[in-house]
């Protein structure tokens, strides 16, 4: 089995591959097609790879191409992450933002609409490639904002693209742990967009265990990374537990001034790290580039989210919380679900139809489905609570204009699209954003006045 993955020269293609070298079952990922617009990255990944699987005998093997078309043709699955405008797009998103005193994260608020707008369109014209090249493959979105990219493709490939985070996987194992709960029994009950979902249940067989949490003490409560994040009153009060990329919706002002003293953003930070490993990485001996990989990965980790931990005063994350779902593990059991009819229940970007109905059955969501060959179904959840309903249908409101704006270049839709989140405070600092970020990135010299 073939699988390409596109942004192969990224910093993080490495996890994927490590997951593959677990897998010894028949019917696995017998080769990897790594893609990118860049060589020098592709060669160093390259590189990493080979000594991770230096000994394996039955390790997938491994090219490497910069032909869009080419990575394409023959693959059975395409496991997008790409990066427009590469970490000195997102570090300069975070600037922005921040001067006109609004959040410059990524995915949430002004930055992830600046991702939106410069990555959508390339993303559409990957769909438009997958479906003339590769018809019959199927793509697993990671390429972020998840949801809103994953929702774009959707209109090429409709159900034959499906978005993934790690996110609400390590969340609700994390509970779990907390409550006494076996993380691989509970059924879960979460609903929500890409980073901006809540977990309201854990079942064990037709018992919601969720609410032991709320009955723990304090030091139990906020003993794990959102217990940390939000606190114990806070989680009490809403009676869920919010993803933790939520921290900028309800600790909006204290983020976004944690962000403006910080000595340098999350973006900056990324940048200088992974511009000093891959400076390196050719000068490493191939036995040692997978040790020097890691030790960059493990800095990066540790520093997630670090001015969220400031904030709320958590601390530095402890090793249960470094645990995660894994991204790449996410992938592979949907990959095997799939490729080989073995039914599992993930959490994913995949349209709503009848799940939600605060939204349109178009609209993609991030809620736990039952995966096997013929794809993924979404399973009933608990229906949104009134403030919940109210926050994912504005952010909806913004990634539709940012689709309009992406689809026709209307400089009015993208200003919506700024003006309208929650996170923005005013129609002309939205002005002034766009106007910021236009400057900034070439690749969104496709917008232009009404």
């Amino acid at each position: 089995m073939r699988l390409t993955i596109l942004g192969g020269g990224g910093f993080r293609v490495p996890l994927v591959y490590g997951a593959l070298l677990r897998d010894h079952a028949p019917g696995r990922v017998t080769e990897v097609v790594l893609y990118d617009l860049d060589a020098a990255r592709l060669h160093a990944i390259g590189r990493v790879l080979a000594d991770r699987a230096y000994g394996i005998e039955d390790a997938p093997r491994v090219r490497t191409t910069t032909d869009l078309d080419e990575a394409l043709r023959g693959a059975d699955f395409v496991f997008s992450a790409i990066r427009v405008g590469g970490l000195e797009g997102r570090a300069a998103d975070e600037r922005i933002a921040l001067a006109e005193g609004v959040l410059g994260q990524e995915t949430v608020g002004a930055g992830g609409i600046a991702y939106g707008l410069r990555t959508v369109p390339v993303a559409v014209e990957i769909a438009r490639r997958v479906r003339a090249v590769a018809p019959d493959a199927w793509v697993i979105n990671f390429t972020n904002p998840a949801g809103l990219v994953t929702e774009a493709m959707a209109e090429h490939l409709g159900e034959r693209v499906i978005g993934i985070c790690d996110s609400p996987v390590g969340l609700a194992r994390r509970v779990a742990r907390t409550i006494g709960a076996d993380p691989d029994a509970v059924r879960l009950d979460y609903a929500g967009l890409n980073h901006l979902g809540w977990l309201h249940g854990l079942y064990e067989g037709d018992k919601n265990v969720l609410p032991r949490l709320f009955e723990q003490g304090d030091e139990l409560l906020t003993s794990f990374e959102e217990g940390k994040l939000f606190g114990a009153d806070w989680l009490r009060s809403l009676g869920s537990v919010p993803n933790e990329y939520l921290h900028y919706y309800y600790f909006n002002r204290e983020a976004v001034t944690a962000y403006q003293q910080a000595e340098q953003t999350r973006g900056a930070f990324l940048k200088d790290q992974q511009a000093r490993f891959y400076a390196t990485a050719e000068t490493v001996p191939d036995a040692s580039v997978w040790a020097a990989w890691d030790r960059t990965r493990a800095e990066r980790e540790a520093t997630y989210m670090s001015e969220n931990r400031d904030v709320s005063g958590a601390g530095e994350r402890v090793a249960d919380d470094l645990e995660s779902g894994g991204y790449e593990n996410v992938a592979l059991a949907l990959m095997r679900a799939i490729a080989r009819d073995e039914a599992a229940t993930l959490i994913l970007n995949v349209r709503n139809g009848t799940s939600l109905r605060a939204l349109d059955e178009r609209a993609v969501i991030e809620i736990p489905c039952r995966i096997d060959a013929a794809g993924p179904r979404p399973l009933p959840v608990t229906q949104l609570t009134g403030h919940e309903a109210g926050l994912v249908g504005a952010v909806k409101a913004v990634e539709r204009c940012v689709l309009e704006a992406a689809a026709s270049g209307s400089v009015r839709a993208a200003v919506k699209a700024f003006a309208l989140h929650p996170l923005v405070d005013s129609v002309q600092v939205a002005r002034r954003l766009l106007d910021g970020y236009r400057s900034a990135h070439p690749g969104l010299g496709y917008l232009r006045a009404d």
